[in-house]
């Protein structure tokens, strides 16, 4: 095992990750912008460096002085954590070639799975279900019509190269699709890089489901069970679960069997997740895209199997087993994303955070990227928490919720927990009957 790990991430995640390596009796040294030197993280890891100015560019995404931390702290290993330059082969590679240890999978699976039309054909050939759509990107609006009469409506449109929701739009009908996939070419040029656009077959009412997988040094590929990720606004997750309400067992056998030869397929390595949408009434699915990374929403799948993710990570680049012997899941757990936002609107909200308490108590796992005295920024994600229940079912777990939610009381900037409380009076959230469209029908203007 290596002796000291450099976070090259931020907020939530990057004190995750210190926790855990710290545990493990590793070094852990900290990047930060100029933005976030009062943020916990950069206190809770044993050595911190500014790495650039508040912008992204200039600092997270800045992979020369990422290096350059990493050489001037004597790091051994690089933990990129979840966004920014996570899922960048280049930077992976360049990792590897300082000599370093990278804590994610193989360079090449990550290249692989990072465009997605690549991804859905290198899925076919294993075998993995794949919705009705493209094999090559689409070059003209034109051409996306034609396909889309073969593909059937409702179509979702998506840049190839993207992640994150950006880009997506699902349209009914040629004049939204033209419009839909002019609005995805010039998102995935302006953010991804690249002007590809892939069309899909979208399935209305459905709920996205997806698998954690594990890469072991030996080669083994394990599934770790599934997370219900249907709660969105903007394509964009908000709240998770584990196990999801919304399969059966024996399509749960299916898509666990699947995501596993889905890893064989790119010879994966670390922490991965096989995202699928699936068909609640025909109870089928198919395969979305691989995150070749740890998802922000990897507690659940922790809480339900005692497993922490983040140790096995470390323990598969560093070339050793894995330290736990079983993966049956127990109990049933739930996570709620604290966003400095607008909980009408969803727009992003910044300020200082006059108050900031808590809620404590069995069941209760806060993952924290802020404190009270600390001042949320326009230059990042609005993410400020995860507040994760467990409990011995899923009625236990809602009753954990609700008590946290009321519990929870953050002062300063606009945040989303008003959403969060209201979300568990929605029957169909109470009954996990819900699919992607809840949060638009709740959100829907109203007749006047």
């Amino acid at each position: 095992m290596f002796e000291s790990v450099l976070v090259a991430n931020r907020g939530e995640i990057a004190g995750r990750i210190v926790h855990t390596a710290r545990a493990m009796g590793l070094k852990t040294i900290a990047v930060y912008s100029a933005a976030d030197e009062g943020l916990p993280f950069v206190a809770e890891a044993d050595e911190a460096v500014l790495i650039g100015p508040a912008e992204a560019a200039g600092s997270y995404l800045n992979a020369a002085a990422i290096l350059e931390a990493a050489h001037r702290t004597n790091a051994q290993a690089v933990h990129p954590g979840h966004g920014f330059l996570a899922e960048s082969a280049a930077f992976a590679r360049q990792v590897a070639g300082r000599g370093l240890v990278w804590v994610g999978p193989p360079p090449l699976a990550i290249a692989r799975m990072g465009d997605k039309i690549n991804a859905r054909n290198l899925m076919k050939e294993a075998g993995v279900p794949v919705a009705p759509g493209v094999w090559e990107p689409v070059p003209d609006a034109a051409t996306a019509a034609e396909e889309a009469e073969r593909i059937g409506y409702p179509v979702m449109v998506k840049p190839a190269a993207g992640g994150g929701g950006i880009g997506l739009a699902a349209v009914h009908d040629e004049a939204s699709l033209r419009r839909a996939f002019e609005e995805a070419r010039a998102a995935g040029e302006q953010i991804f890089g690249r002007g590809d656009v892939l069309l899909e077959r979208y399935v209305e009412g459905a709920r996205h489901v997806e698998v954690q997988i594990l890469g072991l040094a030996d080669g083994t590929v394990v599934a770790l069970g599934e997370r219900d990720c249907s709660v969105q606004r903007r394509y964009q997750k908000v709240v998770e679960e584990s196990p999801s309400p919304g399969i059966t067992p024996a399509l749960r056998v299916r898509m666990l069997a699947a995501a596993v030869r889905a890893g064989e397929a790119v010879g994966y390595r670390g922490a991965g997740t096989v995202e699928c949408l699936v068909d609640p009434a025909a109870q089928e699915f198919s395969f979305l895209e691989m995150d070749t990374r740890l998802q922000i929403e990897h507690p659940v799948t922790e809480l339900v199997t005692g497993i922490d993710l983040v140790e096995q990570q470390f323990r598969i680049a560093a070339g050793e087993p894995v330290s736990f012997t079983g993966t049956a899941p127990r109990g049933h757990a739930i996570e709620f994303r604290v966003l400095a936002e607008d909980p009408q609107r969803f727009l992003p909200g910044t300020g200082e955070i006059t108050v900031w308490e808590e809620p404590v108590g069995d069941g209760i796992r806060i993952d924290a990227g802020y404190a009270e005295g600390t001042t949320v920024t326009r230059h990042y994600d609005p993410l400020l928490a995860k507040l994760c229940v467990h409990g011995d079912d899923r009625a236990h777990a809602l009753a954990r919720a609700r008590a946290a939610l009321e519990a929870f009381h953050i002062e300063g900037p606009p945040t989303n927990l008003p959403f969060l409380r209201e979300l568990l009076d929605r029957p169909e959230f109470a009954a996990g009957t819900y699919d992607t469209g809840l949060v638009g029908r709740m959100r829907r203007p109203q007749a006047t």
